[in-house]
């Protein structure tokens, strides 16, 4: 599939794209905490592929209060920290100044990750009711690909209260499958799932090439180029722009008159 060709199917990230990001909360976080912006993010990147958020979301560990303690131990790392200070934090090269690592910042974990959990139960003003048009046209395959977490027994949760799930023809979650973005297995399995599909609607299959990949994570979207896949970066705050292209791609009109106007 060239640029300019139609895909046969629209592969969407939840948190951040069909939903209020969870990276909202963090930032909001830090910022009330006087906590250096970015710092919660390198934390979870850096503890990649075997820190406490990863392994949640590979369904490898339960949501429990081990959970909280080992994610907060990994937000108290200190090589991490002296790490994210060199990266972030420091003056130009050649600045000859000294630069003083300051204490390491308090944090609440737990408070944290639900409010994270919060936010991101809330429809995207902008992308979700473009979701609703394009399952409507009945001109795309539309699936979800998301890295996850599990939530207990009984939590409410676990109910897709904002229907969420019902544009796409099928999610896969990484926390019930084991496979984690930016995992090379996940994308092959969402070509997979796309291609079946494909097959049952009387098409001829559906192949990597066939598919536009929406996602907020840099490193996600790199898997999925590698993948075969075209791919749409969705900006913090930015999604009505990644509806914009969405229109571009389908040959739809998928925002409102109103919400055109503010552009």
């Amino acid at each position: 599939m060239t640029d300019n060709q139609q895909p046969l199917g629209l592969l969407f990230d939840i948190g951040g794209v069909c939903v209020v990001s969870p990276f909202q909360a963090i930032l909001d976080y830090e910022i009330a905490n006087k906590i250096p912006t970015g710092w919660v993010n390198f934390s979870i990147s850096r503890t990649s592929p075997n820190g406490s958020w990863h392994k949640l979301e590979r369904g490898e560990i339960k949501l429990d209060a081990d959970f909280f303690a080992a994610f907060n131990s990994d937000l108290k790392n200190p090589e991490l920290w002296q790490k994210y200070h060199e990266t972030h934090l420091r003056k130009p090269a050649g600045d000859a100044s000294v630069s003083v690592l300051p204490p390491l910042p308090e944090l609440d974990a737990e408070w944290l990750f639900w409010e994270m959990m919060r936010i991101s139960r809330e429809p995207d003003p902008y992308m979700f009711p473009a979701l609703r048009k394009l399952k409507e046209s009945r001109k795309f395959i539309l699936g979800a690909l998301s890295n996850t977490v599990q939530f207990p027994d009984g939590h409410p949760y676990n109910n897709d209260t904002a229907k969420i799930r019902a544009p796409f023809d099928f999610f896969i979650s990484s926390a019930h499958t084991g496979l984690r973005k930016p995992d090379p297995k996940i994308y092959e399995a969402a070509v997979n799932e796309m291609d079946a599909v494909a097959k049952k609607k009387g098409l001829k299959g559906a192949s990597a090439s066939d598919i536009v990949f929406f996602d907020d994570i840099g490193e996600n979207l790199k898997g999925a180029k590698k993948a075969g896949m075209r791919t749409v970066k969705v900006n913090l705050g930015k999604t009505q722009d990644a509806v914009t292209e969405l229109e571009k791609i389908t040959g739809l009109q998928l925002l409102d008159n109103q919400d055109r106007a503010r552009l």
